[in-house]
């Protein structure tokens, strides 16, 4: 059966009521959650885990989809309007977005966002569709070796390039790979990291630690640092463009999403470098250099469209080979594992259906969130006064009363807490939150590849070289571990320029060629300036 034809078979189940009905809900809730500080689309699929835990797995899939551009395009509300990035992708949006919407063209900015995010995820979804089975395709003719170094690429390659210090980033990692190891070991049957208490015995639910981590960790963190001061919501009218509005846009939205879709596929890709190199490159061909920083509406457009692009494209590795490339994918990832289902290879010949439902329920999303959105901004603008107290207090009760239901045991309320301080404690050391997750998710299926190989060698590590795609691999990840300090010894061996002391007549002091001002650091270890958090 061809791209085309699974294609339809799949808008045929997606078009149905029920499923049509279920990808509004994801939407509104996607973008509800996303225009909201502090939140994302990331702990609203979490916290929905338990809710469609009964529904059929098409049925929920369909409503992830939903949650996931949903979430995309509302943190794109919040920086423009408030100059609060809802998600670490949306960072670059707020750097025009919201000089615009001072300057009194707020519904220019959202509307440049709304059409920029359907053009590049229709484009993104069309990809997908194209190239995930040609993925698939590829990832069959691996074997055990390749495919385990492939996700020690994806575990070291995200965890490597994630926040501002790789040391945090291995720690993080560390903790999720212990925590998948609690249980009995399928091999030996032997008990691990249990503590003697009967409850361990199967493991920890994914759904529990996804919920902890995110929903309750950040519940906690952003009650300790809670502010009362009221937020300056800018006022918004109908989202519109004019013709010179979309005469500056449309080129912006097309590199945008050239910029997005590859990044997004690569394992340690992401939404957050294709932003930025979108506004760099908006900055350098624009005919308008005087309007960048004062709100360039290319700087708006390119960077959208480059993040849900990277939405799109996030999908490929999720659905051809099991590896999530950001937060809300590896919960998503959690998702399939928690209805028995394994991404992969194996995915599109299993579970056709579902597969081609969820890919037609992502164009069907992307035109019902321009349907929704663009008359629908000004009720997300007031949704933005929600009092914090009241939003946090709901989450925690949904948290708990969804971590119970999973399998209605009280234990689990107390796993619940002890990760939920686990996420706070992360949160306030500047630990990443994905290390941890991919950690969990991708650790078992590590070991199972790690030791499939070794039975194949009889126990010769060789093994895990005994083929091509295995070697270059194993050389890239070489390569991430090395580059920080070939990249320190470089710039060690730079040339000392001499600098001008003002007031000491021609006395000059040595000064690092390319040298960086260095500010203060706060109690969790980050440099004053930083932007954004690792979560």
């Amino acid at each position: 059966m061809d791209v085309w034809s699974s294609l339809m078979d799949g808008f045929a189940t997606a078009l149905t009521p029920m499923n049509l009905l279920f990808a509004v809900i994801g939407v509104l809730l996607g973008t509800a959650v996303g225009v909201l500080p502090g939140l994302g689309p990331a702990m609203t699929v979490a916290l929905l885990l338990p809710v469609t835990a009964a529904l059929e797995p098409t049925s929920a899939f369909i409503m992830f989809a939903g949650i996931y551009y949903g979430g995309m395009f509302g943190g794109s509300t919040t920086s423009i309007l408030l100059n609060t990035p809802g998600e670490s992708s949306s960072v670059v949006t707020a750097i025009e977005g919201n000089k615009m919407a001072k300057a009194g063209r707020a519904a220019q900015a959202l509307a440049t966002a709304a059409i920029g995010s359907f053009i590049a995820g229709t484009i993104g979804t069309a990809l997908l569709a194209v190239f995930a089975p040609i993925v698939v395709q590829f990832a069959v003719s691996l074997g055990a070796p390749s495919y385990f170094a492939i996700m020690v690429l994806a575990l070291l390659a995200v965890t490597a390039v994630l926040g501002s210090s790789r040391l945090r980033g291995f720690a993080s990692l560390a903790l999720g790979l212990a925590i998948g190891l609690v249980g009995i070991d399928s091999v030996t049957g032997q008990r691990r990291l249990t503590f003697g208490q009967p409850l361990l015995v199967d493991g920890l639910d994914i759904v529990v630690v996804a919920v902890a981590i995110f929903a309750v960790g950040e519940a906690l963190w952003v009650a300790a640092h809670l502010r009362r001061t009221p937020l300056h919501v800018i006022p918004v009218g109908r989202p519109w463009m004019g013709k010179k509005d979309w005469g500056r846009s449309w080129k912006p939205w097309l590199r945008g999403t050239a910029f997005g879709f590859p990044f997004g596929a690569l394992p340690a890709g992401g939404a957050e470098i294709p932003t930025f190199l979108s506004y760099v490159t908006e900055k350098r061909l624009t005919k308008h250099p005087e309007e960048f920083g004062k709100g360039a509406i290319e700087g708006v457009a390119g960077p959208e469209a480059a993040n849900n692009a990277a939405a799109a494209g996030t999908m490929t590795p999720l659905l051809a080979l099991g590896l999530p490339t950001n937060a809300t994918a590896a919960v998503m990832l959690a998702a399939f594992t928690s209805y028995g289902i394994q991404p992969g290879p194996q995915l599109f010949s299993s579970e056709g259906p579902l597969v081609w439902a969820l890919i037609a329920s992502l164009f069907i999303g992307n035109f019902l969130l321009l349907l929704i959105n663009l008359p629908l901004a000004p009720v997300w603008a007031k949704l933005l006064q929600l009092p914090r107290p009241y939003l946090y207090a709901g989450i925690l009760f949904f948290a708990t009363l969804g971590a119970y239901s999973v399998n209605l045991q009280a234990f689990d309320l107390v796993i619940l807490l002890v990760l939920g301080a686990l996420g706070f404690m992360m949160r306030r050391f500047g630990l990443p939150v994905l290390p941890l997750i991919l950690g969990v998710i991708l650790g078992p299926r590590i070991e199972g590849q790690l030791r499939k190989t070794l039975q194949l060698s009889a126990g010769d590590p060789a093994g895990l070289f005994s083929e091509p795609i295995a070697i270059v691999v194993y050389i890239i990840v070489a390569l991430i571990l090395v580059w920080p300090f070939i990249f320190k010894l470089i710039r060690r061996n730079r040339p000392v320029a001499a600098t001008a002391v003002p007031g000491n007549s021609g006395a000059t002091v040595p000064r690092e060629a390319g040298g960086v001002s260095h500010g203060s650091h706060r109690a969790d270890g980050t440099a004053d300036g930083d932007g954004g958090s690792d979560g």
